[in-house]
Formats: structure tokens, C-alpha cells, sequence
């Protein structure tokens, strides 16, 4: 008789799904390397099996180290298919922050690059959970000594893979913040929770089979391997870079005919700059994904002229799921509304309830600022090794962002600033977002950011930080005069640093805690 009970929502499922459906078809594709889905599922199984020979049982952590390849998405695969939790380590950390992360969720192997043979080398004799390093990098390159080499790794596994498979109520993946507000802590992220937002985003996206979707945001951060799981999901193809670049990213558009990007906002500018954006097809682009800010109009506008209505932006944390704002809703020629509606993030996905609230957690009236909570089936598990932040982010079933923000009367959200972002001058709250906004609006700025400052009057004053369009001359009086007309008096800067690049975190949020290291002094 046929069990009468239900499959597991994991996403080794969905792996084992892709080998029997899509066996043929191309899984993974990274320069002239690719892996099929039935070459992926059975490379993954493998390694699996290697990782429990090598002392792994379930749900021990297995941590690597990588830019975006092949071989870390067999990893990811490896413990999706078998119930290991997977510990992705940004590649951007030092020696020192690595050493707490790994420390802190204690895997039991790490799998590395060769690029990052000299960085390990150099710590790894204080990893004290770590009982064996792994090496993968180009071929012919050989392993140190100290470390196995992957090739010889994955080939001590068995073609059956490990004697037991990846449960929904498990953790799927450790993913740690980029401490913007603190230490970075471990996020953890169920099978069947993230199931949920991956599904969401899937759907969002309006992803199918024959999609081919574009990463070149790094898949340590959970934006880039959502959007890589919302592809393998519906059996798609996954095509990665291990770096972002104007021109190649324009080739590979046209040359592998990509339907699904994901970008920051900084990057499509990037884009809009290059002159190959006029010259190759881009006809197959279908939806570009941004994320971690606002895109400012007339960015939007110069890019709906030459790529169409493709812009998408969904908001969310690696705790949770949020909103989105649909790519059809982004119409700069809109009536006020639509106009209005495009500095927001949208309405919040199916399932997701959303809530305003202030200090003492009452709900605000429309058009108030608070904190925005969610309550989502895709909200994390908790934060590892960590009850009481836990019990801080977690309230009731709420999970609270640590975001100001306010909503409409149709339910739009529109992200005001970050908790610890807000400058208190003189007794008013600021709020950076709406100092940003204002900034956008001139024609020279192409970024800004806007940071509290030191303040013998007001106790703390506006500082913004700007990047000027190539060949644009602006001053500080012109500036703030530019603010002043849009905004309240006492909001406007009273301090304008004009820089080359602003810092950015890895999800292309940019990197207040350098800004304030820098300037707020």
C-alpha cells in the first residue's frame, strides 16, 4: 500500500525532485563548467556521505569558506540532502571575526578555497572544533599539507550517500548576520521555515523551469542562495559569477540568455554607465531583483527606458521574509500614488502578517513610524547558541526587525530608518532614510548616506555622506540648500562629506558602523 503520510518539506526533497524530473537539464552553470541536476543531487549525496565518514552525524555543523563556485553549492547540497547544518563563512571577514564564528557554531569540518589557503594557514591551529580542513580550488592546484585535497574528499564518500536524510522541523542552514547591530549572531533557518519564503519568493519572481537565473551577489549571504533556491525549486537553472563586474555581467546576459538577475541597487547603476548596455540584446531579461535600498527615480527612470519594466524589490532580514514591491507597481510615469508607492517595499507576502508598533509594543495608526514586526510560517528558528537575543527578536510569535518603519492606508510599507540608525537632534527624531530620499533627488548625487554626529548644541547632528555622478562639482552649501528645500529645517545636514565609494556590507546594505568609525567623530 502507498504511505498516507505527507512527504517532508525539505529541501533534500527538492534536490531528489530535480534528479528525477530534470535529471538532464542544467542545474549549475559557472563559466564553461556546469553541473546537470542529476550530476548535482549525485555529487551532493556523495559528499554527504563523506562528511559522516569523517565523523559528521545530523545536524552537526559542516562550515566553508568560498566565493561563489560550483563546489559550494554542492556543500549547501550535501547537508540539505542529509540533515547537516551548513555554516557559510563570509569571505570578506578577518582572520579574527572568523575564528568567532567558527568557534562560535563549532563545525566539525571546513571546507575552503585555495585562495584562502594563507588566511586559514594562519588560524586555523585556534579552531578548536575543526578535526578536518578541506581544500578545493583550480585544477592542478594542490592542497597544503594540513588539509585533504576536495577531489580525494568527495571521492571517499559512498554513490548512496549517508544512512539517514534531512527532517523538516531541522536546521537547514546557520546563517550569521553582518553585525550591524553587534556581534554577528548565527541565524538559525529551518527546512520547512524556509521552504515557506522560498516558495514566496518563487512565486513573487514568477520563476519556471526553463528561467535562467544570474548570482553574483555572494551565497554566503542568504539574499543570493534564496534566490538561487527559488530557481532550483522549479528544476532552473543557476548561472554564478564570483564577481561583479559591468561589462561581463552585460555578456552573460545576452550570451547565456539570463531571465532572472539579482542586484544592488549601486550595481544596476553600474550597468546603466556602461556602454555595452546599448549595444547587446537584453531582450531575455525578464525580472532583475533588488534589494537592501531604495532605487532612487531617476536611476529607475533610465533603467525601465532600457531594460523595460523588469525591476523588482522584495525587503526582508535573514531572520524572516517581509514584503514586496511588484516590478508592475514601478512606474515612474504612475499617477501621485504610484509615484508615492515607489519609495516604499511593498505590501507583505502571503501568510505574513505585519505590525507597527511603538516603544511599549502597541500598535501605531497608519502613516506613524514604528517597529516593524512580522509574524511569518518563514520566520528562523532562533539565533544559535543564543536564547536570550532570541528572546529579544521574538515576541509572541512576532519577530521584531529592529526597522522603523510606517504603512499606508493600502498596506504599503515604507522603511523610515534602522532602530540604531535614528539621530536625535535637539529632541526631534530624524530619520536617515528620509534625509537619503531627499539627497537622491539631485541630479549630481549618485549615493549618499546619512549618519548621526557628535553635537555640542544638539546633542547630535546630520552628517551626510555623498558620492557624486562622474564630472559633477557640487559644495556643501549646495547640498544642504538642496535638503532645506525638501525637508524641515532641522533635518538638513549640517555636515557634508564628499567621498569616492561608500562601504558596503555583503548584501549591499551600505556599512553605517565604517561610516560612523570614520566620520562620526
Amino acid at each position: 500500500m502507498p504511505s498516507t503520510q505527507s512527504p517532508p518539506i525539505t529541501f533534500g526533497r527538492m534536490i531528489e525532485n530535480n534528479e528525477r524530473h530534470r535529471r538532464d537539464f542544467p542545474a549549475f552553470i559557472q563559466g564553461d563548467r556546469s553541473l546537470t541536476h542529476g550530476q548535482f543531487a549525485a555529487q551532493a549525496r556523495q559528499l554527504a556521505s563523506a562528511l559522516h565518514k569523517a565523523g559528521c552525524a545530523k545536524q552537526d555543523r559542516v562550515s566553508m569558506l568560498s566565493l561563489n563556485s560550483i563546489e559550494q553549492c554542492v556543500i549547501y547540497g550535501a547537508g540539505e540532502l542529509s540533515g547537516f547544518i551548513v555554516a557559510p563563512i563570509n569571505f570578506r571577514l578577518a582572520g579574527e571575526e572568523i575564528v568567532y564564528q567558527v568557534n562560535d557554531c563549532t563545525p566539525r569540518v571546513l571546507l575552503f578555497q585555495s585562495r584562502f589557503t594563507d588566511l586559514i594557514a594562519g588560524i586555523r591551529h585556534r579552531l578548536n572544533s575543526v578535526t578536518h580542513f578541506v581544500c578545493f580550488g583550480e585544477a592542478g592546484e594542490t592542497a597544503p599539507e594540513w588539509a585533504q585535497d576536495y577531489a580525494s574528499f568527495l571521492a571517499s564518500g559512498d554513490p548512496e550517500g549517508p544512512p539517514f536524510k534531512a527532517d523538516e522541523d531541522e536546521v537547514a542552514y546557520l546563517i550569521y548576520t553582518s553585525g550591524t547591530t553587534g556581534k554577528p549572531k548565527g541565524c538559525m533557518l529551518g527546512h520547512r521555515t524556509q521552504m515557506f519564503t522560498i516558495m514566496a519568493c518563487s512565486a513573487d519572481l514568477g520563476m519556471g523551469r526553463t528561467d535562467r537565473t544570474f548570482i553574483v551577489m555572494p551565497l554566503f549571504h542568504v539574499g543570493a542562495k534564496d534566490v538561487a533556491l527559488a530557481a532550483q525549486i522549479q528544476g532552473a537553472a543557476v548561472v554564478i559569477s564570483d564577481k561583479f563586474e559591468a561589462d561581463d555581467y552585460l555578456r552573460t546576459v545576452q550570451d547565456k540568455k539570463i531571465s532572472v538577475g539579482h542586484l544592488a541597487p549601486t550595481m544596476i547603476q553600474m550597468l546603466l554607465e556602461s556602454e555595452l548596455v546599448e549595444q547587446l540584446n537584453l531582450s531575455s531579461l525578464r525580472v532583475v531583483l533588488y534589494s537592501a535600498a531604495a532605487m532612487p527615480i531617476p536611476v529607475l527612470r533610465r533603467a525601465i527606458a532600457r531594460l523595460g519594466m523588469v525591476f523588482q524589490q522584495e525587503y526582508g532580514l535573514t531572520e524572516t521574509a517581509g514584503t514586496s514591491l511588484h516590478r508592475l507597481e514601478h512606474d515612474p510615469d504612475g499617477d501621485e500614488d504610484a509615484l508615492r508607492r515607489l519609495g516604499s517595499v511593498g505590501v507583505p507576502f502571503p501568510c505574513v502578517d505585519m505590525l507597527i508598533v511603538d516603544d511599549e509594543g502597541c500598535p501605531v495608526p497608519t502613516g506613524t513610524p514604528g517597529e516593524v514586526l512580522f509574524r511569518s510560517p518563514g520566520n528562523m528558528l532562533g539565533y544559535w547558541n543564543n536564547s536570550a537575543a532570541t528572546l529579544e527578536a521574538n515576541r509572541d510569535g512576532w519577530l521584531r526587525t529592529g526597522d522603523i518603519g510606517m504603512v499606508d492606508d493600502g498596506g504599503y510599507l515604507f522603511l523610515v530608518d534602522r532602530k540604531k540608525d535614528m539621530i536625535n537632534s535637539g529632541g526631534e527624531n530624524i530619520y536617515s532614510r528620509e534625509v537619503e530620499e531627499a539627497l537622491f533627488t539631485h541630479p549630481d548625487i549618485a549615493e549618499a548616506a546619512v549618519i548621526g554626529v557628535k553635537d555640542e548644541k544638539w546633542g547630535e547632528a546630520v552628517c551626510a555622506i555623498v558620492v557624486l555622478n562622474p564630472g559633477a562639482v557640487l559644495t556643501e552649501d549646495a547640498v544642504v540648500e538642496h535638503c532645506r528645500s525638501r525637508l524641515a529645517s532641522y533635518k538638513k545636514p549640517r555636515k557634508v562629506v564628499f567621498v569616492e565609494t561608500l562601504p558596503k556590507l555583503a548584501s549591499g546594505k551600505i556599512d553605517k558602523i565604517t561610516l560612523r568609525q570614520t566620520h562620526a567623530g
